[in-house]
């Protein structure tokens, strides 16, 4: 085999995606990141919030991130990179900081690191909003235009969703087009990617992608949709 591999497979031997993960212990899960950006401009079918299922991973595969160690920080840090270009980070540090103190402090103290990456053209290739591996979170950004374009039209569970937050999914001449204001997407990041990637860290109880991904979504709803909306 490759020696680039073996040591590969020796650094990241439970190196994994929260959301789909298969059986393993939380603090060493990985979630994979951002939405798609197809070569003409549009994403593919499912390129909406799609996490890859682990067997989708070649031998070589690599960490898509920076590895934060866990050493039971009192207070979340933050690592700032730069969107990269025509793109933006649709919350800032402060904001984040300040929904994070809203959650019950059982929730907050396996969180240790919030990322804001930077896309890439490696990261572009799938498609999500935020990533949480071990005891970080990772935010990705979202189009400077605050207009994300997809191929198909959206499942009813994504126009949903969209709805919940002030996205507006539209026809467009090639595709379909899900449009953001400052306001909206600022919303769904903090009271539903963050809280979603958050519920990941705190889920110590199911190993199969289907449990931890419904998991993560009702955590979300509940600490962040319904808690935001003054509903709990």
């Amino acid at each position: 085999m490759d020696p680039d591999k073996v040591r590969q497979q020796e650094l990241f031997p439970a190196m994994r995606r929260a959301t789909r993960s298969h059986r393993r212990p939380a603090s060493q899960r990985l979630v994979f990141p951002p939405r798609s950006r197809h070569t003409t401009g549009l994403r593919p079918a499912a390129g909406f919030r799609q996490r890859l299922p682990e067997t989708s991973y070649s031998e070589g595969f690599g960490a898509p991130e920076i590895w934060h160690e866990p050493v039971g920080r009192p207070e979340v840090e933050f690592v700032v990179e730069a969107p990269g270009e025509g793109y933006l980070h649709p919350v800032t540090t402060q904001e984040v900081a300040e929904r994070i103190a809203q959650l019950p402090q059982r929730f907050r103290s396996k969180l240790e690191i919030v990322q804001f990456s930077r896309m890439t053209r490696k990261r572009a290739l799938f498609p999500c909003y935020g990533m949480q591996w071990g005891t970080a979170v990772y935010l990705y950004p979202i189009e400077a235009t605050l207009v994300e374009h997809y191929v198909r039209p959206p499942r009813p569970e994504q126009l949903i969703e969209a709805r919940m937050y002030g996205g507006q999914w539209q026809p467009a001449a090639r595709g379909w087009n899900l449009v953001w204001t400052a306001d909206s997407i600022r919303d769904f990041y903090l009271n539903n990617v963050l809280i979603h990637e958050i519920g990941h860290t705190v889920d110590d109880r199911n190993g199969g992608f289907v449990d931890r991904e419904r998991f993560a979504n009702w955590f979300a709803i509940e600490y962040g949709y319904r808690a935001s909306r003054g509903r709990r």
